[in-house]
């Protein structure tokens, strides 16, 4: 039995804090899950997906990130309590519907998780999906530590079916990837079947529906802000004539800075996690005997401007900061130092950072780049592709997934990247603006997640490009979750339906489509050359499954090569940028530990002098 489905009240399990989240899903009674992967949020849906296996749970890896909100929306709407999960971008994808479920409601509770990631461990930007509550007049509840974010679960699933409106939990990194000791509570019994009724006047929004519905909204919003003023997430502890006010993993640091620098008996602390609406009535009551407020808050000045804001209604001066150049960044994560260091600034006490370790008798740790993984097929695609067009002026709009990391040199494939998708649509701007071929390259994931329509428009608007479709099986980035176009049946798993790529792209009516190997590299050059010279939209699908991917299915056959006795140096194989390479005594070397029999290497050899280790072998 999966572990997160135990039914021992009181049995103490150490959980990743997406592990808790999931955990307290379950303890909240949800029936229907749906998500789009994305780090930091990936595995609370890896573990819906595994207890949906064993359980009644209804799990689905959804298209995007907008049909995974829709489906939990029409479900939440049929009476069950559902969870959309995604990470902080994500959110952008599923705002539009977002925005008008606020006006609709649901009828059963629902949760929408959105996993932020300060410091852009693995995103594009850092975007405080804080202001998602303001904007679509959403609760938003934010966890301090991994136990409470399963706690926080089930009372979000309360509040929003008394409220009959979604409730947002906005995590951080360190709360989604921190292990801690998780006490488990009783489980909710599932309601798996509901049923909808019909209401077109207050569910189908048309405009005479939505001006009603937002008299609805606002009225549900006065009641969430009698609910946060009440809520047991947002305390006061303990006292004196400084103010501190922190939400988040935030609360952690500043009661450790508290402990470290010996003021507890001079300040207070008020722990915001029901942080939209922000408590007004807590907060004015908090400033009244301050001597002077600090904001502790990763990302964005938000519970700032409000606590300034709640002064001035109160005609109440006393210093609030936050934000500022000597004191705390918008930029990055915060760590425990930094706050310490703050806070002993501001209020003016005594502090020597500690002496650092010596390290200057230690060697230097050798940079290492994220990198394409040994044999990764992309690699194998972007050698072909270079050669394809060598002497041409190219453009490479790329997108989100493992092939970004082809953005470094020697491989040097990435020219332009803004989010999910934007390689078909950006690679038809270009084509316009410059007399430059463009191709573009995008995954077999996030093709069917939002590449779809940046295609129609560059065959509608007849702009000549190329796209590169790499094709590896699976959602390789975010840890092998499927997508529409993955063979469901090497996972044993029944019962789904599998889209075809090549089908899917030759529907859109695109007039030049190729299929390639790219472990074949000549004939991939061949190929893709072609795709290239063709005048108008073509396609090239480079179809091989991710190395990691095979690996885990026992799929995996390639045997490692060596460089032999027959290499002149000339280093032609470095040009791929393969891991399993390195360079020991001014020769090019292949460490059999990691090369997975790709060949490609071998294929590109000047010389020929790159052969199997068992050929070697056997020669001798």
């Amino acid at each position: 039995m999966h572990k997160l489905l135990s039914d021992q009240v009181g049995e103490k399990l150490l959980l990743l804090g997406n592990e808790a989240i999931a955990r307290g899903a379950i303890e909240g009674g949800v029936a229907f899950t749906s998500t789009y992967p994305g780090t930091p949020s990936s595995e609370i849906s890896l573990n819906f997906f595994q207890m949906s296996q064993e359980s009644d749970l209804y799990f689905e890896y959804s298209t995007n990130e907008k049909v995974a909100l829709e489906t939990a929306a029409a479900a939440a709407n049929c009476g069950l309590r559902s969870m959309a999960v995604m990470k902080h971008v994500g959110l952008n994808v599923a705002a539009d519907a977002l925005m008008t479920l606020a006006y609709v409601g649901i009828k059963g509770g629902m949760v929408v998780l959105t996993a932020d990631d300060p410091y852009m461990f693995s995103s594009q930007n850092e975007q405080d999906n804080r202001y998602y509550g303001k904007l679509s007049g959403l609760p938003v509840l934010e966890p301090s530590s991994v136990e409470e974010a399963k706690d926080l679960v089930p009372y979000a699933f309360d509040i929003s079916e008394q409220l009959q409106e979604p409730v947002i939990i906005r995590t951080t990194t360190r709360i989604n990837h921190s292990t801690a000791v998780v006490t488990l509570g009783p489980m909710r019994p599932r309601t798996v079947k509901g049923d909808f009724k019909k209401d077109p006047l207050n569910l189908v929004t048309v405009p005479a529906v939505s001006r009603k519905l937002h008299v609805k909204l606002l009225e549900h919003i006065q009641q969430a802000q009698g609910l946060s003023e009440k809520s047991h997430l947002n305390f006061t502890e303990g006292d004196g004539a400084w103010g501190i006010i922190c939400n988040g993993v935030s609360h952690a640091y500043v009661k450790d800075a508290v402990k470290d620098l010996n003021i507890a008996g001079k300040v207070k602390i008020l722990r915001i996690g029901f942080s939209h609406p922000m408590p007004t009535s807590l907060v004015k009551e908090f400033l009244k005997d301050c001597e002077k407020v600090l904001v502790v808050e990763e990302g964005e000045p938000y519970m700032e401007e409000a606590v300034k804001a709640f002064a001035q209604e109160d005609g109440n001066t006393v210093e609030i900061r936050g934000k500022g150049e000597t004191l705390f960044s918008r930029l990055y994560e915060f760590d425990p130092g930094m706050v310490r260091e703050r806070i002993a600034a501001y209020f003016g006490i005594p502090y020597s950072r500690p002496a650092a370790v010596d390290v200057s008798d230690a060697p230097e740790v050798p940079a290492r780049p994220p990198t394409l993984c040994a044999g990764c097929s992309h690699r194998a695609t972007y050698h072909a592709v270079k050669k394809a067009v060598e002497g041409m002026e190219t453009v490479y709009p790329t997108d989100i997934g493992c092939y970004t990391l082809g953005v470094l040199p020697p491989l040097s494939m990435a020219d332009f990247l803004l989010c999910m998708g934007s390689s078909t649509g950006t690679a038809g701007g270009f084509s316009k603006a410059t007399n430059r071929k463009v191709i573009s390259f995008i995954g077999d994931s996030t093709f069917f997640h939002s590449g779809i329509p940046g295609l129609i428009n560059a065959i509608f608007n007849n702009h000549d490009l190329t796209l590169v479709i790499l094709d590896n099986g699976t959602t390789a980035m975010t840890g092998h979750q499927p997508h529409p176009g993955v063979d469901m049946g090497l996972l044993q798993l029944n019962g789904y339906g599998r889209l075809s790529i090549e089908n899917v792209v030759k529907g859109l009516g695109v007039p030049f489509v190729v299929k390639i190997k790219p472990y074949r590299v000549n004939k991939s050059i061949e190929a893709i050359r072609e795709a290239v010279n063709f005048k108008g939209v073509s396609v090239v699908i480079s179809e091989e499954m991710c190395v990691l991917y095979a690996k885990s299915l026992g799929l995996a056959k390639g045997k490692p090569f060596r460089v032999t006795e027959k290499c002149k140096n000339h280093r032609d194989c470095l040009s791929i940028a393969c891991p399993a390479f390195f360079v020991w005594d001014g020769k090019v070397n292949i460490d059999p530990d990691q090369c997975t029999g790709c060949a490609v290497c071998a294929q590109i050899c000047p010389e020929n002098a790159i052969l199997p280790v068992k050929t070697e072998k056997a020669s001798a």
